[in-house]
Parts: structure tokens; C-alpha cells; sequence
């Protein structure tokens, strides 16, 4: 059942890229962002009512629920869509890879059962440059617009992985659909001041039927899907293992474009791709009795 969910969070959040890339041709980023987490809200509170999953009570937990939602759906996904105006999506989609990264150390600060091993260590690089080599064509910055996307997308990585850190250390109480909505309550409202201070009335966009159902496909799909299965499977499993799915979108996302949109496939992709998988294997898939354990005064 985990690989299971796994492999389905691959899939759909390989796809999400896809969909982003279309509705930002109608729709600015940020808005469009908010157009789609709104939606996420209106459709969890009533299904959260209906099955009576528990909400947060103490103030804690919403402190944590505040604090992981501005990180996760305030500044991680703000970054991504209004990066994407500055530079290439291969770009973005190796920069956003960096969650594996900070993912593995953040685990080992606030993890403790989570050890980082030399194991976890060659397999996310070997994963990270597998990314790399897909899209060595598209890793340039060509100005100071585009280095601040590329700022952008690294800080909003990290934030996605310290929220993914705390929702595992500190919300296990939580039922994944409950810790989703109020995250994202938390968070839509920077979003929505935002994007109406600096992209004006939404009423006034391009709202085509094109934009709409890439904002209801990344609702229903790319946030309340993806993230309950992903809160659910962080339960179940190691973070890194979890993260490690930031890794295979972007490949994912290469054969999705060049299937649907007719973009040219690198020929490097193959390449790349055995690259990310073989760090798969090596982490998602490894034998625990093989990893030495890198301790922490051989970190420090």
C-alpha cells in the first residue's frame, strides 16, 4: 500500500507541472496559486464536517498548523508559481529537488530516529544530479530577475521541507485531510493579500475554461489528493523516503510535456533517469542492515 501511494503521489505531482505550466499562460502565478488553494478550502470543510475528522484544539496545534502552512502553501508554492515567470521549468524543477537535501538534514536535527547515513547521502546527490543532467541544456541564469527566482525556489524548498519535518514530529495526531485544510487556512491569506495588492482584481483576469480546469485538476488532484496521501504516507515512513518523490517529478515531468505538448524529450533524459531511479533504489528501496550510520560527531 505505501509503494502504492508513493508511486501515485509520482504520478500526479509529475503531472502538476504540466498543468501549472498552461494556466500561467491565463492567469498570473500568484493568483492563479490562490485560485486553487481557495477551492481546496471550500471543498475539505464540508467533507471534514461530514466525516467528523478532528481539527486542531489547543493552541499548539495551531501554532504549528500556522507556522507549517505559511511554509508549505504561503511561501513554497508563491515561489514556484512566480519563479516560473523568470526562469526555465527545468531549472525551477532542479532547485525545487533541494528539498531532498534540506529534507535529510532537517530530519537528523529534529528526527532523532531518522539517522542520516553515507547511503542517504550518495543517493540523494546521485538523484540530484540525475535531475541535473536531464536539464543541462536549461541551468542558466540569464539575469537578476532570473537569480531571484532561483533564490526563491531554493528558499521555498527549504520551507517545504521543514513543514514536511514538523507535520512528522509534531502532528501525528492529526488526521491528514484536517492538518491540509488547516494549513491551508493559515496560509491563503498572505497569498490572497498579495495577489490582490500586486495583480489587481482576479474578476478582471483571463479566467478561460482552459485556466479553470487547470485550477479544479490542481485542486482536487495536485493539493487535496496529493496531500492527504502524502501526509498519511509521512506517517508510515521514513521523511527522506517521502521527499524522495521531489526527485522523480521532474523526470516525470519531462515525458508528460513531451507526450501532451509536444515538447522535444533531451536525449540526456535516459540518462538522467537512471540516475534518479538508481537513488531510489538506494534509499526508497535499500536494506537497512547495509547503511552505516554517520553520527553526529562526524558531523560536526
Amino acid at each position: 500500500m505505501r509503494v502504492l501511494v508513493w508511486l501515485i503521489l509520482c504520478l500526479i505531482w509529475g503531472s502538476t507541472w504540466f498543468f501549472i505550466k498552461i494556466g500561467l499562460a491565463d492567469l498570473p502565478p500568484i493568483t492563479f496559486s490562490a485560485a486553487r488553494f481557495g477551492l481546496a478550502v471550500l471543498i475539505l470543510a464540508p467533507l471534514i464536517k461530514l466525516f467528523k475528522f478532528a481539527m486542531p484544539k489547543t493552541g499548539a496545534e495551531w501554532r504549528l498548523m500556522a507556522l507549517t502552512g505559511f511554509l508549505q502553501f504561503s511561501l513554497n508554492y508563491s515561489a514556484v508559481f512566480w519563479s516560473e515567470q523568470y526562469i526555465s521549468s527545468g531549472l525551477a524543477a532542479l532547485l525545487q529537488a533541494m528539498i531532498t537535501v534540506f529534507g535529510l538534514l532537517l530530519a537528523w536535527i529534529f528526527l532523532p530516529s531518522e539517522k542520516i547515513t553515507r547511503g542517504k547521502i550518495i543517493g540523494v546527490l546521485i538523484g540530484i544530479v540525475g535531475v541535473a543532467v536531464i536539464f543541462i541544456d536549461q541551468l542558466r541564469v540569464e539575469n537578476w530577475m532570473a537569480f531571484a527566482g532561483c533564490v526563491a525556489i531554493v528558499l521555498g524548498a527549504y520551507a517545504a521541507a521543514q513543514a514536511s519535518i514538523l507535520v512528522k514530529a509534531k502532528a501525528s495526531g492529526l488526521h491528514p485531510a484536517s492538518m491540509v485544510f488547516s494549513q491551508m487556512i493559515c496560509g491563503l491569506p498572505a497569498i490572497i493579500i498579495y495577489a490582490l495588492v500586486r495583480e489587481g482584481n482576479p474578476l478582471n483576469l483571463n479566467w478561460s475554461w482552459t485556466a479553470i480546469l487547470c485550477v479544479i485538476y490542481l485542486t482536487i488532484f495536485g493539493t487535496i489528493t496529493a496531500f492527504w496521501l502524502y501526509y498519511w504516507l509521512l506517517s508510515k515512513i521514513e521523511s527522506t523516503k517521502a521527499m524522495m518523490i521531489s526527485l522523480v517529478t521532474p523526470l516525470l515531468a519531462v515525458v508528460i510535456g513531451a507526450v501532451f505538448l509536444g515538447e522535444t524529450l533531451p536525449p540526456q533524459t535516459f540518462v538522467g533517469g537512471l540516475l534518479i531511479l538508481g537513488s531510489i533504489g538506494m534509499i526508497v528501496i535499500r536494506r537497512k542492515k547495509l547503511e552505516p550510520q554517520i553520527h553526529a560527531d562526524e558531523l560536526r
